[in-house]
Parts: structure tokens; sequence; C-alpha cells
């Protein structure tokens, strides 16, 4: 019987039928090959990629269209033992176990580690200088101005290297990073080991045999002390001036737009490299807006609504068969005709959208104009009113914005930008315009062209959590072609690098000579 169905039901159901039947067949098989041997089956897991949502306003998520039986056509095909163990299964257990820690529980750990290390570096050279007086005050030799002058350097090197470590490490952090930092790893256990050899040569020939040399002992700390700002030397090479020269040129784009961006990085990590582009994403992207995104979509089922297929498979006879399905044909061929000239649709669809986007573009200019000449008007008179007839910025943010409140609306809503603006943003910023006697272009700027995620307010971007997806780990450091992906809830960064290739420049000498010439004269010519 030939049953009429649109173009996604017939696939739907097609697709079904299609994927039971080898099921079907898999399993038959599978069971024989059980039957004849009894060897240990591979785990093979067939998983369509998910569909990212896009999130935004409540207005955007309702336009978008899915299929409510998306999850049945998904076909997985396993043979995982009851005693095995994939991969997927320790991933999802190493990331339960590390949210059942915390970020910020492991933050405030590794901030303690670093206080309680920093208290250990400092104190120690105090400690060598006075526990000699404390424990074997009698024996000791009087130093004179030698040690007076070694008590001013251990103090002031002591007070250069407090400072020197609170610029560098004790800083705010920016981010919350899935794996450590190695450089820093390595500098807080070199510190650490180089701190418990100074104790244990200390403990071993200077508090057990009770040294009489004072001096020595004031030398001895020095010595600690110099060591400790050559370290911090080291770390400031390693941390801050090793990544400066660029290296590699990383290629940024959004999964959902296209949008592209290129940066310069130095020797990074992955993990370094992926933060310092999400901050450059904040200031350089323009703002992500998944409503610019529904009107190719719905554009597309509009085209596939057309579309009508009908289903042969069902039972009938040939004559009846052959009919049905050359009708199908033809529908097909005549849709594809269509599809052919759905350009020109295209075509005056967006001269229709820029046309109705400059129109609400001049009627919001005139708006605003008008406005900000009714601000300059009331300045004028405010020399003539009582103190207690003045406005306020915000006062008269709120007296003239009425008067543009219809054409900004119409304007944003026409622009798909009516999610990123709320009422009370546009006042602050219009109170702002006119405490600093802004323009109307300058206010305006704002809304007429989408600027960086930073702009809008902190509900787009604060708090936002980021995945970072890498076949290596990422604190490995950046090579030639590695490609890594930063995942958001809605949009994903797409992140290429390429190596900054070796520059062989030469020089060539030009001769001053041979830039001079001699014009000659003829008598017959008229110079």
């Amino acid at each position: 019987m030939d049953t009429e169905s649109t173009y996604s039901g017939y696939s739907h159901y097609s697709g079904r039928s299609r994927g039971s039947h080898r099921h079907g067949e898999r399993s038959r098989d599978r069971h024989k090959t059980r039957s004849k041997d009894s060897r240990s089956e591979k785990s093979v897991t067939i998983n369509t990629p998910p569909a990212e949502p896009l999130l935004g306003d409540s207005s955007v998520r309702g336009e978008q269209v899915q299929d409510d039986n998306w999850g049945e056509t998904t076909t997985a095909v396993t043979g995982t033992s009851e005693h095995s163990l994939s991969q997927e299964d320790i991933v999802r257990i190493t990331k339960d176990l590390e949210d059942s820690v915390g970020l910020d529980c492991r933050r405030y750990v590794t901030r303690a580690i670093a206080v309680i290390l920093g208290l250990l570096v400092f104190f120690t050279p105090l400690a060598f200088l006075v526990l000699p007086h404390i424990l074997w005050p009698e024996k000791l030799h009087s130093c004179g101005t030698a040690c007076e002058g070694l008590f001013i350097s251990v103090a002031f090197k002591l007070l250069i290297l407090l400072l020197a470590v609170w610029a560098l490490f004790f800083r705010p952090a920016r981010a919350g990073l899935p794996r450590v930092f190695v450089f820093r790893i390595l500098l807080a256990v070199l510190v650490f080991l180089f701190v418990v050899s100074y104790w244990l040569f200390y403990s071993v020939r200077i508090l057990d045999s009770q040294d009489e040399n004072y001096q020595g002992i004031v030398q001895y700390a020095v010595s600690l002390v110099d060591a400790l700002l050559f370290i911090h030397y080291l770390a400031v090479v390693l941390l801050e001036l090793r990544q400066l020269q660029p290296c590699f040129s990383v290629c940024v784009m959004r999964s959902t737009d296209g949008e592209t961006r290129h940066y310069n990085l130095g020797q990074l990590s992955i993990q370094r490299a992926a933060l310092a582009i999400i901050e450059h994403y904040y200031c350089d992207f323009p703002i992500h807006n998944p409503a610019l995104l529904s009107a190719s979509k719905s554009r597309a089922a509009k085209h596939l609504a057309g579309l009508k297929v009908y289903n042969v498979d069902g039972p009938g006879n040939n004559a009846a068969a052959g009919i049905a399905q050359s009708q199908s044909r033809a529908m097909i061929a005549a849709a594809a005709r269509r599809r052919d000239t759905s350009h020109n649709e295209l075509y005056y669809e967006e001269a229709e959208h820029e046309r109705r986007v400059r129109k609400r573009r001049a009627r919001l200019v005139v708006a605003v104009e008008e406005a900000f000449t009714h601000i300059k008007r009331m300045q004028e008179e405010e020399p003539k009113k009582a103190p207690g007839d003045v406005m306020d910025p915000r006062e008269a943010a709120q007296a003239i914005f009425p008067s543009m409140a219809r054409a900004l609306q119409k304007y944003l809503r026409t622009t798909k930008q009516q999610h990123c603006h709320s009422m009370e943003s546009i006042q602050q910023h219009l109170a702002f315009c006119i405490t600093n006697n802004m323009t109307p272009k300058a206010f305006l700027e704002s809304y007429l062209m989408p600027g960086p995620t930073l702009q809008y307010g902190k509900d787009h971007w604060l708090g936002r959590r980021w995945t970072l997806i890498s076949e290596v780990s990422v604190t490995s450091g950046l090579k030639d072609g590695s490609v890594f992906l930063l995942k958001c809830v809605d949009f994903s960064l797409v992140v290429t690098s390429k190596k900054i290739p070796y520059i062989q420049m030469s020089e060539e000498y030009i001769d001053p000579k041979s830039h001079k010439f001699v014009l000659r004269l003829q008598s017959e010519t008229s110079v």
C-alpha cells in the first residue's frame, strides 16, 4: 500500500526500519559467533556527535525547531562485556572525581602550599642567624663590623626577595586550568629541595658541632639568600620572558558563524595558549548572536516543507509500485528545479532585509539626534532655573529615553540584538554619554555595530565555563599543526597553530655611482 508522507517522516521511517533490520542481522551473526567459540568480544561504540544547543534569549530558543524523534534514529552497536571498562567510563570516572574535589578547593590548597613554602623560604635565613644565639650564646665569637654589614645585606636582600615573590607569584588568579603549570611546580620543587639541603648541612655542620665562628654562620645565611635570588631570576625567565618572543601563529575560528582571528603566541603549553586565546576572544571577537543563525535554518525548513516523497516499500502489485515510483521521481526532479532557482529568493530576501535595516537605522539616527538636541536646549536653560529644578544626567536620560525607545526597539529587533541590550543598560549608557558630553554618533556606536563580548552585560560572559578538547596532553607545548577545541555552551573555538618560519635575510649593496647620469644636449634640440 502506498502511503504519502513528508520527507522527514519518510526518512525517519525508512532509517528506523533499515537500522532495525541491520541490527537484527548483526544480532544473529553475533549469536552464531558466540555459539562457535567463546572468545571475548571487543567493545565497539558508534555515537553520533550531539547537536550543540544555541542558548540565548527565550524567544530565540523558541524559534529553533528540533525533531522530537531524533534519539530513535541514533544507531549504537555495542558488544561490551559486563566486566569490561571502556575509555569513556574511565574519562567519566576521572571527571567525577575532579568535580567531587572542586575547583575552588584545589585552588585554595595550591595557594596554601605556596604560602607555606614562601614562609619557609623567608624565615630560614633568619633562623640560621637566631638559633646560635639561643642554643650556645656563650661560645660564639664576636664578629664585629663585618657581621653588622652582613646583617644589613641580609635584611635588604630578604626585603627585595619578598617583594619580588609577591609580584611574581601572589597575583590574582586569571582562570582555573585543568592541569598544573609544569614550570611552576618544578620551581617549587627546586626551592624545597634547595632549602632542605641547606637545613641538612646546617644541622650537621653547625648545630651538631656548635660552631663558634658566627661570622661564618652569617655568611652561610647570606649565601642562601643570594641563591634564592638567583632562583627567582630563573623563575622570571621561565614564567615571563620565555613566552614573549612569538613562535607560533594561531588561527581561531568560531564554529557557528565562522568568525576568525589570528594571534601570535610564544612558547606556551596548550592550556596556557588556550587561556591567552580566551582572553583575546572576549576583547576581539564580536558577541555571539545565535538569533542570526536561525534565518538559514528557517529558510531550509521552508524549502523542505514543499518536498513530498511517496513510500513504495509497502505491499502492492508491481504496476502500482512502478507508477508510484515514477511519480515520486518526477516530484523529486521538480523540487530540484525549484531548489536551483532558490538563489533568487535568497537574493531578494537579503535585499529586503537590508532595506528594512537601513530604514530602521535612519529613523533611529533622527530620533537620537532630536533627543540630544533637546538635551542641549535643556543645558542652555539650566542657568535660568532654580537650583531645585536642575536634573542630573540620570534623570535627563530617563526624560528623553521614551522619545527614542520605539525607534531603538524596532532597530534592535530587525537586527536581532534585542537580547543583548536591556532597558536599564541603555539608560545607563545614555546617562554616561550625557555626563561626558558625547555626540549622538558616539551613543549609537554601541548599537549600530556589534562590539566585543566584554562591552555587554556580565551575564553574557561572567562565570562561563570552557572545556579544552585536545588529542595530546594539555601540558605539552604548542607545535606546528597542533589543533585543539575550546568548547563553550553554545559554540566552540577551533584553534590551529602554525610555526612562524625561519626568516633568512640577505643584504645587497648598491653603488651610489650607479644612480648618476649625464644629460647631453644637442644643438638641434630646443633645450
